[in-house]
């Protein structure tokens, strides 16, 4: 995400004083805590995994698209019941839910934009605290975080909230082909991660989606899930209206058949109304805000002149 980690300069005026202000309250939505800190300025002339030309750089640079995104694609994996005992039993998002969207929004920054080093560092990380959730669910069922099946349903989940949400509110215009590459660009990471049989192109994901919903179900942990998002806690009072407008804007980012599952078709055309106009009048504003985010040091870092060995 493009504010990671957001360094804004020195206030010289009221202006770039408000600006400092918004823009310490947005970073806090996705960065602090006990999440990994990352330097994306160094090394010089390290491109990272995938380097400023990759669709992914654009598609994750963006706040406010990938906090929609983001949303969304947690409503999307907990549908997945192995999924949702995976985090019902190794994780305390009910009492961190700020902390989690933190460690997954450094991970998806650190990946894109990190260099090579911290990127390998983080998916070796997520490696280790996988290889320890493990279980049974409820009905009996085991699982493991580590199962490339259930690797690749939570990634597809992820990166087509992601893709879709910023062709709504970022760049509708963005190539098929540009799309499909960003699909081939992301199954590194999922493969990365143990996945196995990544969707790379729209048609695969498309065809992925509509052969795992026999798998899905919703019960009283999702709706748990469902209620915690929707009453999302922020750092700083300032923000609370952009968590509620984030939920709804991600409830209407969902396939349809995703939110009659989850029981959201009730008020489904007012909350269209309300939360696209909302997102388009703050996402300018979020921009302005961050305009020192992740994506442009990166970018410094990718260009810079690498540092004569020794």
């Amino acid at each position: 995400m493009d504010a990671m980690n957001n360094s804004p300069s020195s206030p010289s005026g009221p202006l770039e004083y408000l600006r400092s202000a918004l823009a310490v309250r947005l970073v806090s939505l996705t960065s602090g805590g006990n999440a990994p800190q990352i330097d994306y300025l160094s090394p010089p002339g390290d491109p990272g995994l995938f380097g400023p030309g990759a669709v992914c750089w654009r598609v994750h640079g963006d706040f406010t698209s990938m906090m929609v995104g983001g949303i969304s694609a947690l409503l999307l994996q907990c549908l997945h019941p192995l999924a949702m005992a995976g985090v019902w039993d190794h994780s305390n998002f009910r009492e961190d839910v700020i902390g989690r969207l933190r460690r997954t929004a450094t991970f998806i920054a650190g990946t894109t934009y990190g260099s090579r080093a911290d990127a390998q560092a983080l998916l070796a990380r997520v490696r280790r605290i996988h290889a320890g959730v493990h279980g049974t669910t409820p009905d009996g069922h085991p699982y493991a975080a580590s199962d490339p099946a259930l690797l690749t349903w939570v990634h597809v989940a992820e990166v087509s909230s992601f893709l879709h949400s910023y062709l709504r509110y970022a760049d509708p215009t963005l190539p098929g082909s540009e799309q499909d590459r960003y699909y081939s660009e992301v199954s590194l990471i999922a493969t990365s991660l143990g996945a196995t049989n990544v969707p790379a192109c729209r048609a695969e994901v498309a065809d992925y989606l509509r052969d795992m919903r026999g798998a899905l179900r919703s019960d009283e942990r999702t709706r748990e899930v469902v209620r915690v998002l929707r009453a999302l806690p922020t750092p700083h009072p300032g923000t609370r209206w952009f968590g509620q407008l984030l939920f709804n804007a991600g409830v209407d980012l969902l396939p349809p058949w995703a939110a009659e599952m989850l029981g959201f078709n009730d008020l489904a055309v007012l909350r269209q109304w309300v939360a696209r106009p909302g997102v388009h009048a703050a996402a300018p504003v979020v921009r302005w805000a961050l305009r020192n985010g992740v994506a442009k040091r990166a970018l410094r870092r990718a260009n810079a002149p690498a540092a004569p060995s020794s």
